[in-house]
């Protein structure tokens, strides 16, 4: 592909290398392999159940330990709400009263959502604020007709000159409405989950991932609420951030695979997914680091539920990881016995779900141990998996590589070869799905950090489809975090219940139990 200077010093000023791009460009040329899922993973094939018993062990276990421990806590939230209000955006934009009746408009653009927003209208967090901010700007709320209440509430949440809410980031958006009219952030909830179960010898670090623009709000946020969180808790916090790196957007491409330009003649580049905070994350230096998305949250009375189940997967990781280190010393040491190898073949296949290749039973005794210390030296994520109930998103599966080797892996639906019979068959009878809970172990038995990118499938990318200005274009996503850019990790999937999962994708998820104090 050739490029002018001007390119070459465009591309030079993300970080960027001519060769990545053309790689990049390679890959739209190619196309992505679709990932070969072979069966999906279910109870005991893949996911682990959990006991009252079990339950109540690995509790203990972390409990016991954390103090040894530097934890972490890892909040991609650099998401603004914009698709949150997608509904809203579009009533405000098109709706007028003058022409026809609230009822009528639903009906004719089957905006369903719009329903259940009239419905709940007051048990928004946000409700009181929007009313008054209404009735400071001179209208008199209590005498509009319905139909014109909606419409003004919902241009007062989303226009520019007034809450704005579409253009704010995720995480400081009016989430829960406490008693006291206390009206929380999801960046607080987390602040007080994190207390709960990612605090070891009385402080709880976080770490989010933010859009740079917004790092004075969200920096304002936290001096607003530390001290009132930290004497209800006992906790003191160490809150850090970082921001998606230019080095991973990745080129635009036009349908027909040429570099996408711009008005100006420039090159598009475009952030790629949250594979790009695979950067972020290597980064970070701690013993054990869970990983929650920004919206996922529950008010307060549901805390110590979800906490429980973090500490549960917590627990796991820690117990499986101080058996993988012994193993891996032992190994070290080259003096086994066959039943010495047997044992760590078992625990291998029966506690890490890895499958052993055929070709093993051949290998000398020197080959055994480097393939048993190959396999087991890998950082190590435990992943909390809900039952399915018709949520959008991965789920965990049994997957074949080129070689025919088979590992457990997150899959998101679009990696699935859809008009497959067979594929579309497993997914379609995959018994739960990922609700990004992760608990992760990136240290090895020599407590040296592992370098993450070194665990990656690179081939697990996306290719989208996207407009710029009304054009269609080609984008490239890198490996998904908790898909391809975990690829090689040791996987561990378990049941978690289904109150763990609380994501807030659109505006009326608020009104469900977990957000709301009064049910």
């Amino acid at each position: 592909m050739s490029f002018t200077e001007n390119d070459i010093q465009q591309i030079e000023a993300n970080n960027l290398t001519l060769s990545v791009v053309n790689k990049q460009i390679e890959t739209f040329k190619s196309g992505i392999p679709f990932t070969n899922i072979s069966e999906a993973a279910t109870l005991n094939n893949g996911i682990t159940p959990l006991t009252d018993k079990s339950i109540q062990k690995y509790i203990s276990f972390f409990d016991k330990e954390k103090d040894k421990k530097s934890l972490l806590k890892f909040v991609p939230a650099s998401g603004a709400a914009t698709r949150m209000f997608k509904f809203l955006f579009r009533f405000v934009g098109e709706y007028n009263s003058n022409e026809q009746s609230l009822n009528s408009y639903i009906n004719k653009t089957n905006l369903r959502e719009l329903s259940l927003f009239m419905v709940g209208l007051e048990k928004f967090p946000f409700f009181n604020l929007v009313i008054e901010l209404l009735k400071s700007n001179g209208i008199d709320y209590d005498n509009l007709s319905n139909q014109e209440k909606v419409w003004y509430f919902a241009k007062a949440m989303l226009d520019e000159n007034q809450l704005n809410f579409g253009n704010q980031p995720k995480g400081l958006l009016p989430f829960h409405c406490y008693k006291n009219n206390h009206i929380s952030t999801a960046f607080e909830e987390h602040l007080y989950e994190a207390a709960l179960y990612a605090s070891s010898n009385g402080v709880a670090k976080l770490h989010f991932t933010i859009s740079e623009v917004y790092k004075d709000k969200f920096k304002e946020e936290f001096k607003n609420i530390q001290s009132k969180i930290e004497q209800k808790t006992g906790v003191n916090f160490d809150i850090s951030f970082s921001y998606q790196q230019k080095s991973t957007d990745t080129i635009a491409v036009t349908l027909k695979n040429k570099p996408f330009r711009i008005e100006d003649g420039s090159l598009l580049f475009r952030p790629s997914g949250h594979g790009a905070l695979l950067k972020n994350l290597n980064a970070l230096d701690a013993d054990i680091i869970f990983i929650k998305n920004i919206d996922n949250v529950v008010v307060y009375k549901y805390k110590e539920e979800v906490s429980k189940y973090k500490k549960v997967l917590a627990g796991i990781l820690l117990k499986l990881q101080n058996q993988t280190f012994e193993y891996l010393h032992q190994l070290d040491s080259k003096d086994l016995t066959a039943d010495h190898l047997a044992t760590i073949e078992h625990f291998l296949s029966s506690e890490l779900s890895i499958k052993i290749s055929e070709e093993y039973k051949k290998y000398t005794e020197y080959y055994k141990i480097e393939y048993l210390k190959e396999k087991l030296n890998r950082p190590i994520r435990v992943c909390g998996m809900v039952k399915n109930e018709g949520e959008p998103g991965g789920g965990p599966f049994w997957v074949k590589d080129h070689k025919s080797n088979l590992s457990l892996q997150i899959v998101e639906s679009s990696q699935i070869n859809l008009k497959d019979q067979n594929q579309a068959d497993i997914l379609k009878n995959a018994t739960h799905f990922n609700p990004v809970d992760l608990v992760c172990g990136v240290k090895n038995y020599k407590d040296e950090k592992f370098d993450l990118e070194n665990y990656v499938d690179h081939s697990a990318a996306f290719i989208t489809k996207k407009t710029k200005n009304g054009k269609d274009l080609k984008a490239l996503e890198l490996p998904g975090l908790w898909n391809g850019s975990m690829a090689y990790w040791t996987t561990i999937f378990v049941e978690v219940p289904i109150i763990t999962f609380n994501p807030v994708k659109t505006v009326n998820d608020l009104l469900k139990a977990p957000h709301q104090i009064k049910n």
